[in-house]
């Protein structure tokens, strides 16, 4: 399921730097603007600690985690949305992700220029969401224009297109994101047809220095009361101390520097598995003695939609799905066991699977 995280900031918030230690790509970071020109695309692991627990358990040949991509996009400026700074180039960049991983730099440091010579993530945030906005309401504008050829017939689903197309053109024009109207999810569904970056699902990454990371700073609360009214997270994280994590070799080095910032786990875990779940996923796993490997599927995804997610004739010709919870199976240790204590399941065509079902599918081609 190839979904995509888009990294998007101003120049030197920290993207690259971020986008490297999510990959363990290379992507080149340095201290000017625009050090990022084509966008850097990497495929990373989902850290999932249930995993570590199923391999002790089933003693696998292999473990297969689950995987997302994230996408380190050129920094865009004030103008993109009329073509500063290769700004067209970089909003399309942006249209083709899932949703948006909006870097702002909380930190001070004299030695790292800012573009606009000044630290203020709220300005920052707002030079952004400005171009974004300024694009969106040039895309609904033309979509109006289609609609009122169609709309003429008495098409309802073009009248209802142009209905939301008017509302969101009015928030668009009040500096309001489509995220942050109030549609239905039914709306909303017929909305995401329209392509609008503004209507992706965002995080606010908060990129600090070492004495902030675990407490956050006047930046950090300044940005979580800007964002209040977008039901969005905010994380804070330290691309710096990130960058060094990484150099470190064993896990034992990484550790004994974690404790000493009094961290219990790399931020970038935490980055990834809130990325994972702001692309609206979850996981089901498959386990034996040959592989036990995690799944990515969309929330809501029944049984035979998630077995087509291995392979289509597993959808095609589905039958049933045995079914186990995990914590049964890491609670009560074999399948023998779940099945003896009456907790292990089979379930059709109907059922909607949830995170972390240990499942095995029937099917006939």
């Amino acid at each position: 399921m190839a979904l995509k995280c888009g990294i998007v900031g101003l120049p030197n918030v920290g993207k690259s730097t971020l986008f490297n230690c999510l990959s363990n790509a290379k992507a080149q970071s340095a201290n000017f603007p625009f050090c990022t020109i084509e966008p850097n695309i990497g495929t990373i692991s989902v850290p999932d600690p249930r995993l570590e627990k199923l391999e002790s358990l089933v003693n696998p040949e292999r473990v297969v985690p689950t995987t997302m991509e994230i996408v380190d996009i050129a920094g865009l400026v004030k103008g993109a949305s009329k073509g500063e700074g290769l700004g067209n180039q970089f909003l399309a960049n942006i249209r083709e992700t899932d949703a948006i991983l909006h870097v702002l730099r909380c930190f001070e440091d004299d030695n790292i220029v800012h573009v606009d010579g000044r630290v203020d993530p709220i300005s920052d945030k707002e030079i952004i969401d400005i171009e974004l906005q300024l694009k969106d309401l040039e895309t609904i504008e033309k979509k109006l224009i289609s609609l009122s050829r169609v709309i003429k017939s008495g098409d309802k689903d073009a009248v209802k297109e142009n209905e939301l197309s008017l509302l969101i053109k009015e928030g668009l024009e009040k500096g309001i994101s489509v995220r942050g109207l109030d549609f239905t999810q039914d709306e909303f569904d017929i909305i995401q047809k329209f392509q609008l970056i503004t209507s992706k699902p965002v995080m606010y990454v908060c990129n600090v220095d070492e004495s902030s990371v675990k407490t956050g700073n006047h930046h950090v609360d300044a940005v979580r009361k800007a964002v209040e009214h977008e039901k969005a997270e905010v994380l804070v994280i330290g691309a710096k101390i990130e960058a060094d994590i990484t150099e470190l070799e064993t896990y034992e080095e990484r550790q004994l520097f974690l404790d000493e910032l009094g961290l219990e786990e790399p931020g970038v875990n935490r980055l990834i598995r809130s990325a994972y779940y702001l692309l609206n996923l979850q996981t089901y796993f498959t386990a034996g003695v040959k592989e036990v490997r995690a799944w990515t599927i969309r929330k809501g995804m029944t049984a035979p939609q998630a077995a087509g997610v291995i392979h289509t004739d597993f959808e095609k010709g589905f039958i049933r799905a045995e079914v186990m919870k995990y914590n049964d199976f890491v609670t009560l240790g074999t399948e023998a066991a779940v099945k003896d204590a009456g907790k292990f399941k089979v379930e059709g065509k109907e059922y909607v699977v949830e995170d972390g079902d240990l499942m095995h599918f029937r099917f006939n081609v």
